[in-house]
């Protein structure tokens, strides 16, 4: 079955469907919220998807189901981080997770690639953070990365170099810092 088949049977309470959703969506979703926040990550996958089943039929107009799951996720983010700084008004394209303190600091071992790319990233603004995970890690195209962030695709492809330049920028001041 299709993402938007088992959404609609799931909707109407077969709870099979439901399942086999949330194993094919779970680890991505997941995957994107932990590299943003400390807390509360799978209830933030279970508000994603029960907004898509309240919002099927807008589900069903997406291009993408993987899209569109990601633009819910990413307003669920936006919410979240909201609540947590108590603020109505932040804005994403500047802020990044540790700028509204969010997550902890953490110690980057220098041996660990993964660690301090991860670290790197998020030092960026949210929205290009946002747009180099779903592109790289969940392999959404162009046109894909453009609906989740609810932008034209000239400018997804243009936050996308965007992001790319600010995190080599990010890591290479890291190197700098490290072998002093």
């Amino acid at each position: 079955m299709s993402d938007l088949e088992l959404l609609h049977a799931w909707s109407r309470g077969d709870s099979q469907a439901g399942n086999v959703l949330l194993e094919r969506y779970f680890g991505p979703l997941h995957r994107f919220f932990v590299n943003k926040v400390d807390q509360e990550i799978d209830d933030l996958v279970q508000r994603t998807l029960l907004r898509c089943v309240q919002h099927q039929s807008q589900v069903a107009k997406a291009q993408s189901f993987r899209a569109y799951v990601f633009r819910i996720a990413r307003n669920e983010l936006y919410d979240h981080l909201r609540r947590l700084v108590a603020a109505r008004e932040i804005d994403f394209t500047v802020s990044s997770v540790i700028d509204l303190g969010t997550s902890p600091s953490v110690r980057v071992d220098a041996e660990d690639r993964q660690q301090r790319v991860r670290q790197a990233m998020r030092s960026l603004p949210v929205d290009l953070q946002i747009a180099l995970e779903l592109h790289y890690w969940e392999d959404l195209s162009g046109s894909e990365l453009a609906e989740a962030l609810e932008i034209p695709l000239g400018t997804a492809k243009s936050r996308l170099r965007k992001a790319k330049h600010e995190l080599e920028r990010v890591l290479k001041r890291a190197a700098l810092v490290e072998t002093r």
